[in-house]
């Protein structure tokens, strides 16, 4: 008969700010179509696909914006 043990662990997330992080990305997406611009570390460059799209599509008026954000685990104390 087998025995098995289980430790639990606390754990604290938090943005994962080292150097071999990867890089925060924003992109938009048309709330109508669903189209999406390309995606960009600046938010900036990311918003100046709205005004082309919305050019293309005059009716498209409502956006969605996409922030993504690398997080990491911490290993805390055992319980």
């Amino acid at each position: 008969m087998s025995h098995t043990v289980f430790r639990l662990r606390r754990y604290a997330i938090v943005r994962d700010e080292e150097p071999d992080a990867e890089p925060h990305s924003y992109a938009m997406e048309c709330a109508v179509c669903s189209e999406t611009g390309p995606p960009s570390t600046d938010a900036d460059v990311a918003h100046d696909w709205v005004p082309a799209h919305l050019r293309a599509h005059a009716a498209h008026l409502t956006y969605r914006e996409h922030v993504t954000r690398p997080y990491r685990a911490i290993p805390g104390r055992w319980l």
